[in-house]
């Protein structure tokens, strides 16, 4: 389409956003409460959309409104649309002021307690004037959701496995291991040549099974010959599982970043007699996407950042 065409030159940016809050909030009149302007204003914009596309982008019952396919195609043509806006945006500021800016970034929880803040440390000693704005979620919730919708415009992390000829692409920083660990004042953390099934029985605080990592975790224990252990705390959370660890009871399988970055968390690699689970870090983006002047500095701190980890990772 031309950008002469006389369906572009009738749609305007406001319609865009209208068409997304009332998406966003299931209905015109919460639609028009978010926004501060009238129900009405909202109705006669959407029917003038709608008129000027000749289809219909919006269901309307008595449950509320949900997009058709066409507003579905609508919005995430908009979403887009708006980000790519924004990016403008921000180099144009970035160009004037290096220094100053927004930067939405998605991580996982362990990625949140370790390496992201080491990164965010280095940039925000550099440019104070940054914001980093970060969501925490799982990786399959950052690479199916936050960056599609633009919510994000780069995860860190553990990578997924990520199906072929999908919407993003990763980047490896640098090979992570998990290993078993404990408290310092655990009874094993003072213990040499420990056999992994001398720990089966003992309190472990470990993710859900049917994830990503939990499945790993199980095949680790396979490959020895033992059954997956059953665990007393199951949690994703990080802040639980080292207040758990400090109290001296617990043993989890945690990264060995968390003890080279997280010096202010008490930790202990505890010496099993397995190699470690292989977990790679990296960064993903969007395909075809081109990140904005502070993205590509937080990839670039990030790399520096990685290159002693990603030798020590060869030499363990």
């Amino acid at each position: 389409m031309a950008p002469d065409d006389p369906v572009l030159r009738r749609i305007k940016l406001s319609d865009l956003r209208l068409l997304h809050a009332v998406i966003e909030h299931g209905g015109m009149a919460k639609a028009a409460a978010h926004l501060n302007i009238s129900q009405p204003a909202i109705s006669k914009a959407m029917a003038a959309l709608e008129s000027t596309l000749r289809v219909k982008l919006l269901d309307r019952s008595s449950f509320g409104v949900q997009p058709t396919v066409y507003g579905r195609a609508m919005l995430q043509g908009g979403v887009a649309a708006f980000d790519e806006l924004a990016k403008s945006i921000s180099r144009i500021r970035h160009l004037s002021d290096p220094g100053m800016g927004e930067l939405r970034i998605g991580c996982t929880e362990a990625g949140a307690a370790a390496f992201v803040p080491a990164v965010i440390d280095r940039l925000a000693a550099s440019y104070p004037r940054i914001v980093f704005r970060v969501e925490t979620a799982d990786p399959t919730t950052l690479v199916e959701r936050d960056l599609p919708q633009r919510r994000i415009e780069l995860a860190i992390g553990a990578l997924p496995d990520l199906p072929r000829g999908g919407d993003v692409e990763a980047t490896v920083l640098f090979d992570d291991r998990q290993f078993v660990m404990a408290g310092q004042s655990n009874k094993w953390a003072r213990r040499r040549r420990i056999k992994l099934a001398d720990l089966i029985d003992e309190p472990w605080i470990l993710p859900p099974p049917e994830s990503i990592v939990g499945v790993h975790i199980a095949e680790v224990f396979r490959s020895h010959g033992l059954p997956p252990p059953t665990a007393q705390v199951v949690s994703f959370s990080i802040p639980l599982r080292h207040t758990l660890l400090a109290a001296g009871r617990f043993l989890t399988m945690h990264p060995a970043i968390m003890v080279s970055l997280s010096r202010h968390v008490p930790l202990k690699r505890l010496d099993v007699d397995f190699a470690g689970l292989a977990r790679p870090v990296g960064i993903i983006t969007l395909k075809h996407r081109t990140l904005s002047p502070l993205a590509e500095l937080f990839v670039d701190t990030a790399r520096k950042l990685a290159t002693p980890l990603a030798r020590a990772s060869r030499d363990r």
